[in-house]
């Protein structure tokens, strides 16, 4: 029998925990360990016979594990775990601060380098297969432009960001897309459309006894990356009713190309996704690419490496032969 891809798993918030399920429908994966840095016996898995063990003895399993999935922030455990983690294991991440990743993807690159080790950024579904259906789009229709729309969802980045503000206590943040730009591009207008004309930005927040209200308001809105480009609410509510009206995170959004082919002909290229659950479809993308690096680290095919490097057929768990009968 072949042996499975033996996983590793950084960090057991949301995203952690949708890797955990994510491992168990692909019988080529095992789950070796989950890694924190919380204390090891306060975190519970779904599968109690995994073991947890603190961040502090992750260079113990070297030998142990085949590619490390990297579960934590993008604000600010990112940048410092995925230079580090890269020269010790075949990593993935979900990276999703846009305006930093091609400064990440140096950060990255040349420790894994270094130490013959595949490290996969910036995966997902925006970065990730929103970037992958961009290319596409842009790659066919050369004369046209481009439109992403996020939402109406729950983002886990900036939701991070805003619960990493002095004085919150809890918070969500969700984006929504406006409908009436999304028409104007599907009628093929090509409009010119500024960041702050294509989405707004909502977040919901629960204040420590004692902060500022105001002091926390202005943090948020004009948070560079984040915030400060968009038309910003914040809502301050009590945690009894963030639990209650907050507590699902679902998303989705759109990618949509507007152009001419040669005669002048109108066309347009739609790639959407509905999401009940943000963490566990990103989870679930995480996995899927964690197969890819591990067979490319196996070539000898080392370094960073981003979703626009990676050939769909090295995703899947079904052999070449048997994607060229059922799904070419």
């Amino acid at each position: 029998m072949t042996q499975k891809i033996r996983i590793g798993i950084l960090g057991y918030g949301n995203l952690g925990r949708g890797v955990e399920q994510a491992v168990q429908q692909n019988p080529d994966m095992e789950l070796v360990a989950v890694f924190s840095r919380r204390e090891p016996s306060s975190v519970i898995l779904a599968n109690t016979d995994i073991p947890v063990y603190s961040l502090a003895k992750v260079e113990d399993f070297t030998a142990a594990i085949d590619v490390m999935i990297l579960c934590g922030g993008s604000k600010s455990d990112l940048p410092e775990q995925g230079p580090q983690l890269a020269k010790l294991f075949n990593t993935v991440d979900s990276f999703d601060t846009h305006a930093r990743i091609p400064e990440y993807y140096e950060s990255v690159d040349q420790p894994a380098r270094e130490h013959g080790k595949t490290a996969l950024i910036s995966t997902g579904w925006d970065p990730g297969l929103f970037s992958i259906n961009r290319v596409f789009a842009e790659a066919m229709l050369p004369a046209g432009e481009t439109y992403t729309f996020w939402g109406k969802g729950l983002s886990q980045g900036h939701s991070d960001a805003v619960r990493r503000i002095a004085g919150v206590k809890a918070g969500v943040q969700y984006t929504i897309p406006s409908e009436s730009a999304m028409q104007r591009v599907r009628n093929g207008e090509m409009p010119q459309l500024s960041t702050r004309e294509k989405h707004t930005r909502e977040c919901y927040v629960v204040l420590q006894e004692g902060a500022s209200a105001e002091e926390v308001r202005s943090t948020i809105v004009n948070m560079p990356d984040y915030f400060a480009d968009y038309d910003t609410s914040v809502h301050f509510i009590d945690e009894a009713t963030l639990k209650a009206e907050h507590n699902a995170m679902p998303h989705g959004g759109f990618v949509i190309r507007s152009g001419v082919s040669g005669a002048g002909s109108k066309q347009t290229i739609e790639y959407s996704l509905a999401l009940q659950s943000n963490p566990e479809f990103t989870s679930s993308v995480l996995v899927a690419y964690a197969r890819a690096v591990y067979r490319l680290n196996r070539l000898g095919d080392i370094g960073a490496k981003t979703v626009f490097d990676i050939a769909p057929g090295l995703l899947s768990a079904k052999s070449p032969m048997q994607l060229r009968k059922e799904l070419l």
